[in-house]
């Protein structure tokens, strides 16, 4: 049997490969494609995570603003008397008939029995807001940029100048959340107006 002769110079046509390896521009073009791809998941993270950050802080604020507003009305509501007045040396100071009723603090008396009181204010010392009865002190928000939180008014609004039972407690809270970790500095405001249900006689 007599074997093919190969044509003379084939091995010659065969493409031989001497590097199997990337050339230079490969491995730039790859390295530039692979770069903005992670720069682009890192931006969409470090956005999500300050879009969660804003979105949290703001959650958190609102749940303590209703939970805060929801406890002070219920007490201002079933109250035997509740009086406007600054918080000075530890102690609360009333306004005397005829002075502005608009202060700093709001002393709840939830029966006649004047042992048993709570107080509301602002602590202009540390800029924080605190609740202080028989059991002590606590700390409820800080940042609050305003010192006059509490007034007395009338149904039309106008801030009463004399001590009246039926006035009706305006509540007004300015926080300013400073800037920090991919977060902006912003700016709160907490206002309500509460009264009494039931006016002692």
């Amino acid at each position: 049997m007599k074997l093919p002769v190969p044509f003379p110079g084939s091995s010659r046509l065969r493409p031989q490969r001497l590097n199997d390896g990337f050339t230079l521009p490969e491995i730039l073009i790859a390295m530039t494609v692979f770069l903005l791809v992670v720069s682009a998941i890192l931006s969409a993270n470090l956005f999500g995570l300050r879009m969660f950050q804003m979105t949290n802080t703001k959650l958190m604020v609102t749940q303590w603003s209703r939970q805060t507003i929801e406890n002070l009305m219920n007490q201002i509501h079933g109250c035997n008397s509740v009086y406007v007045g600054n918080m000075t040396n530890g102690g609360f100071a009333g306004f005397l008939p005829g002075e502005t009723q608009q202060g700093n603090s709001l002393l709840i008396y939830q029966t006649t029995d004047t042992n048993k009181y709570i107080i509301y204010f602002v602590n202009l010392a540390d800029q924080t807001f605190r609740r202080t009865d028989q059991m002590g002190t606590v700390i409820l928000a800080d940042s609050v940029t305003n010192t006059l939180a509490f007034s007395a008014q009338d149904l039309s609004g106008t801030v009463l100048t004399n001590i009246n039972n039926n006035s009706v407690i305006h509540v007004m809270l300015e926080f300013y959340q400073p800037a920090r970790f991919m977060q902006d500095a912003d700016y709160y405001k907490l206002e309500t107006s509460i009264k009494q249900r039931v006016v002692p006689p």
